[in-house]
């Protein structure tokens, strides 16, 4: 039976029976690679359907013609757990009439399943795909690695196209999603550019203040207590992180400690660590890079995830909890230890939660690694523009200028200070980063809310206002 293969998008579209008001989904294992999103937005623009709302697990600064199709009246609503710098400037000024909802990925994944966050028709970039619609992200042209962000809405979306670039035999071997979630199946001929989708290497930091850092972030969980057989860990794809992957992989290789899993977004130096013995296995919902993607597609050790059993909230349980070390970035920290990770230093939208606040809250240590300062305005500030983490969760901020322990973990402050690092109160870390640039201005805000960022377990956090034209 070929009843699900469809010729094209827009048949695909007037089959699942969108409609004016709608919601439909999106995944962004493609990245700044993705052409999928464009190409079916262009298709239903095309068909005069409106008023949708994009449900989308990150937005990138490749779908900036969505910022089209919002003053078009086409899409009036946006839900995502990230979105880059050019959507979210145009979003912080204003274009859209009703706030964006900003959730985390487990959030995300929690709402998708409980009714939430309705979703009526899910759109799913496959590198790999057979007619009935089995596909995986592992193999083709196109291959990103895992498919986690995915999975909740081919679940439970009330209508499925997969959309593929590399249509193969049926049945699928070693698919992700199965045929029993799909409805429609169209073939094209490019879901998105590979250079775009995953990097060839990542790598670490040669910055002489990155790599302080990440010294100091690898001795934090060195003298933690935390670090033993059975160890496990998540960090990010940024230089300095990276960096302290690589001296947390030389100190556990010589202490000889096998950790348990590494989680999250997965990199060529996870890769590493699985292989060195410092893991017996990675924990995967998103592949990085190349190396990544290779490794989830040969190593039955590396194991592909969805972001309900990653994050979810609602979920039995989700590997977070599970979660001993987190490293994470941030735009702002407060002196209450809240993290911005969604707006920059003039109010506007560049980010985005993702799993921050998930592994935050889920992990026995979590780590903010950040420089004291970035274009002379400082790190460590009275009060965060935007609270996308809250203080609770964080631990220890760790910059070049020393370490700060967040006042609720006396016990972790003696350990640090017993092995000698330099430990210091926050405010100090503020006043020294300040005695170098200057206190900054505090930019006025608009008197719009253009976002609501909502808690992981629900409840909204903060609001983002519209940005007035003295902060350009």
């Amino acid at each position: 039976m070929n009843g699900k293969l469809v010729k094209t998008i827009r048949e695909a579209i007037s089959l699942s029976g969108l409609r004016d008001g709608m919601t439909v989904s999106f995944h962004h294992h493609l990245r700044n690679g993705d052409y999928v999103l464009n190409q079916v937005m262009a298709e239903i623009a095309a068909l005069g359907i409106r008023d949708l709302t994009v449900s989308a697990s990150s937005l990138f600064d490749t779908h900036q013609p969505l910022t089209d199709h919002i003053r078009s009246g086409v899409v009036t609503g946006i839900q995502t757990n990230y979105m880059a710098a050019g959507i979210g400037r145009e979003i912080s000024r204003g274009i859209l009439g009703k706030p964006v909802e900003f959730r985390t990925h487990g959030a995300r994944a929690s709402d998708i399943a409980s009714g939430q966050a309705p979703i009526d028709v899910a759109f799913i970039a496959a590198p790999s795909a057979d007619h009935m619609g089995n596909c995986s992200g592992k193999f083709g042209k196109s291959a990103c690695g895992s498919l986690g962000y995915a999975y909740p809405d081919a679940m439970y979306a009330k209508k499925v196209v997969v959309i593929t670039d590399n249509l193969v035999p049926y049945p699928l071997q070693g698919w992700s999603i199965p045929e029993t979630n799909v409805d429609y199946v169209v073939p094209v001929e490019a879901i998105g550019n590979p250079a775009g989708i995953v990097s060839g290497t990542t790598r670490i930091t040669r910055d002489p203040v990155g790599l302080v850092m990440a010294s100091y972030a690898a001795r934090v969980i060195e003298h933690s207590g935390l670090l033993k057989d059975g160890f496990s860990f998540q960090t990010g794809a940024g230089g300095a992180s990276l960096a302290a992957a690589d001296f947390l992989k030389k100190i556990m290789l010589e202490k000889g400690v096998q950790g348990s899993f590494g989680l999250g977004g997965i990199t060529g130096y996870m890769v590493d660590m699985l292989q060195a013995g410092c893991f017996q296995s990675l924990l995967d919902v998103q592949c990085f890079d190349l190396k990544a993607v290779e490794s989830i597609r040969s190593d039955p050790r590396h194991q592909e995830i969805s972001a309900l059993h990653y994050a979810g909230p609602s979920a039995r349980s989700a590997v977070v909890d599970s979660l001993d070390v987190v490293i994470l970035g941030a735009t702002e920290i407060d002196t209450a230890f809240n993290v911005n990770v969604h707006t920059d230093s003039n109010g506007y939208i560049m980010g985005g939660s993702g799993g921050h606040s998930d592994t935050a809250a889920g992990a026995k240590l979590a780590m903010i690694i950040a420089p004291l300062f970035r274009a002379r305005l400082p790190i460590v500030t009275d009060h965060v523009t935007c609270v996308s983490t809250p203080g609770r969760d964080i631990d220890v901020l760790v910059t070049q200028g020393g370490i700060a322990v967040n006042p609720k973990n006396g016990e972790l402050r003696q350990r640090l200070l017993d092995a000698g690092l330099p430990i210091v109160e926050i405010q100090e870390l503020k006043a020294r980063a300040e005695g170098i640039t200057g206190a900054p201005k505090r930019l006025p805000r608009g008197g719009r809310e253009v976002a609501r960022v909502l808690c992981r377990d629900g409840g909204q956090l903060d609001s983002i206002y519209h940005t007035p034209e003295e902060a350009e």
